[in-house]
């Protein structure tokens, strides 16, 4: 299988020819793509060195698929290029996620879905990954009336020019700024920018890519995103209220079912999911569950999660091998 990974040489990209290669995706010739300044230049897969191509060339290279992680413009241009050619695209960015004519797809909840025709398929954002794999079970048996989330993210959603500001604050270095403040010994509540009605874009997507996913417009959803000086992974606090009642054990239970989440949630040992545990893993982790005595039939819980990983290389590695499972490239 030709195998095209968009974006190659950044924070994602790297991490997703890491899982591919952890997970033995069945590659016969790997394209690795980047920016027209990055041409020439190698990226290693499997102890082997890669020559970074242009776009030009992938495209004429005919990839089986083709796997992005190049932002938004990059995506909207160069998408359906790869898709005419017959290439079946797994995009990482926003670009398509709210499109109606393409699939949002969180493979362990809506997976089949997808079809041959589907030559563009959106991987959606890294919050609310996490978040809908951890609902699923629960909507299911439950159906989900309303979420509050509040979220405190990691730097390295927002890039390597993030990282460096917080190495560089936390050795009290002068260096380029990625937010408009110091992230060091700081939260800043605002990722992404605002818009018109005043929250910002990642909170908007938690609130339209879970209602899609789930397949429910009817979820009232409201979110605070934050970004916090960690590394390891995005940590959500999710309140969650239901239209009927639940049973704490049987939502244990629910949990541990799920594929790709692992429980976490023991007081009486400090037993609970922190991304620094959480870093390099593809799971989603799951703990402080317990019922909102302030609310009929709502539950609290906390999810925390690789944000490079589940949120965003492994889950688009995950939808290709699905398809590749499926026969649909």
């Amino acid at each position: 299988m030709k195998v095209a990974v968009v974006g190659a040489t950044g924070m994602v990209g790297h991490v997703m020819l890491q899982v591919l290669a952890e997970r033995n995706f069945p590659i016969t010739e790997l394209i690795p793509v980047a920016s027209a300044r990055s041409v020439g230049k190698t990226v290693t897969y499997k102890d082997k060195e890669y020559t970074i191509s242009s776009m030009e060339d992938a495209i004429a290279a005919r990839p089986d698929i083709a796997i992005f992680s190049a932002g938004g413009g990059t995506s909207l241009e160069f998408a359906p290029k790869f898709a005419e050619v017959g290439t079946t695209v797994v995009d990482n960015s926003s670009a398509w996620r709210m499109d109606p004519d393409k699939k949002l797809i969180v493979p362990e909840i809506n997976a089949s879905e997808l079809e041959d025709s589907d030559k563009i398929i959106a991987n959606p954002n890294c919050s609310t990954i996490q978040m809908v794999l951890a609902l699923a079970p629960l909507h299911k048996k439950y159906k989900i009336k309303r979420l509050v989330i509040s979220t405190y993210q990691s730097i390295t959603g927002t890039g390597v020019k993030a990282v460096q500001q917080l190495e560089h604050e936390y050795k009290g270095e002068q260096g380029d700024m990625a937010y408009a403040y110091p992230i060091h010994r700081n939260a800043i509540p605002a990722c992404d920018v605002f818009t018109e009605n005043g929250y910002t874009k990642e909170e908007m997507k938690l609130v339209n890519e879970t209602q899609k996913i789930l397949g429910d417009k009817t979820i009232a959803v409201t979110a605070t995103a934050v970004r916090i000086p960690v590394v390891g992974g995005h940590s959500e606090a999710i309140n969650v209220q239901f239209e009927n009642d639940f049973d704490l054990a049987e939502v244990r239970q629910l949990l541990q079912a799920q594929d790709g989440v692992t429980v976490q949630d023991n007081p009486d040992t400090n037993t609970y999911p922190m991304p620094i545990y959480a870093e390099g893993k593809n799971d989603v982790f799951v703990g402080r569950i317990r019922r909102d005595f302030s609310q009929e039939n709502t539950l609290n819980m906390w999810v925390v999660a690789d944000n490079l990983r589940k949120g965003a290389a492994t889950n688009a590695v995950q939808i290709a091998e699905y398809l590749a499972a499926k026969e649909l490239v």
